[in-house]
């Protein structure tokens, strides 16, 4: 159930005792094959939207270059907030995030309340306030900042936090899409390193602009902690490998899929 930290009674496994169930569970996860090419559709994902957008930035540099007057800074605002709710826009894999209205009723939606949630859940209401009234604000601002200082889009600086939010929309994929709640958890540790990196690299053009970033790399923490501790939870059986695997999913190309 929602919100329960219980998960399903398991049967002793062959062998008796502790080491028993460990063996059994040991054997049962390595007979999980690996998908190799899930993990190659993420790695293609991952550089078909970031080269999407590096694409799509060096193009409004070009416009921007032919205006008669500078680009205002709200524009610039507008443009990281946008990136920060949907840059998923530009991966080729689908990236749906659970619903709001569902999340916020305590109803199962995608990669929420589908599945058995440990007991410390924030929730539903936590997740857009954080997301989209303190995340995406946050983003925007110190973006525009260290745009600022660069004086362009097409900058590593700023690629640096998209390439966060792209590997962000990949595990999206992994986690509501494709709910492969172990593989999740390794996808969750780069999105939160992601989000370390692209604060330092702000952080190192205009300091406050990597101190905005901050309170996005707090709520990553307990993100990533909720998701590791989702996979626990519900692998109780032990069946649940931390690697994407061979199965009834099959991660496709959104333009690919039949």
């Amino acid at each position: 159930l929602a919100g329960s930290a219980v998960g399903p009674i398991v049967a002793p496994l062959p062998g008796g005792g502790r080491r028993g169930r460990a063996v059994g569970a040991a054997r049962s996860a390595g007979e999980k094959e690996l998908d190799v090419d899930a993990l190659t559709k993420y790695a293609g994902a991952l550089v078909i939207q970031l080269a999407a957008i590096t694409a799509f930035f060096a193009a409004l540099d070009a416009a921007a270059a032919s205006l008669p007057e500078p680009v205002p800074q709200w524009a610039i605002f507008v443009l990281f907030f946008g990136f920060s709710l949907r840059s998923r826009f530009f991966s080729p894999l689908d990236n749906s995030r659970p619903d709001l209205d569902k999340a916020v009723k305590g109803e199962a939606t995608g990669g929420f309340n589908d599945r058995i949630m440990p007991s410390w859940t924030p929730p539903g209401i936590t997740f857009p306030i954080m997301w989209v009234l303190i995340v995406a604000p946050l983003r925007a601002a110190s973006s525009m900042l260290v745009w600022e200082q660069v004086g362009h889009l097409c900058d590593a600086n700023l690629l640096a936090l998209m390439l966060h939010l792209s590997i962000g929309d990949t595990w999206n994929t992994i986690n509501n899409v494709e709910r492969r709640l172990g593989a999740a958890v390794p996808g969750v540790l780069c999105v939160w390193l992601s989000g370390l990196f692209a604060a330092y690299t702000y952080y190192q053009v205009v300091p406050f602009a990597g101190q905005l970033l901050l309170p996005m790399c707090l709520w990553l923490t307990v993100a990533a902690t909720l998701i590791a501790d989702t996979w626990r939870v519900n692998n109780t059986a032990g069946d649940e490998p931390i690697y994407p695997y061979k199965g009834s999913v099959t991660t496709e190309f959104w333009f690919a899929a039949k």
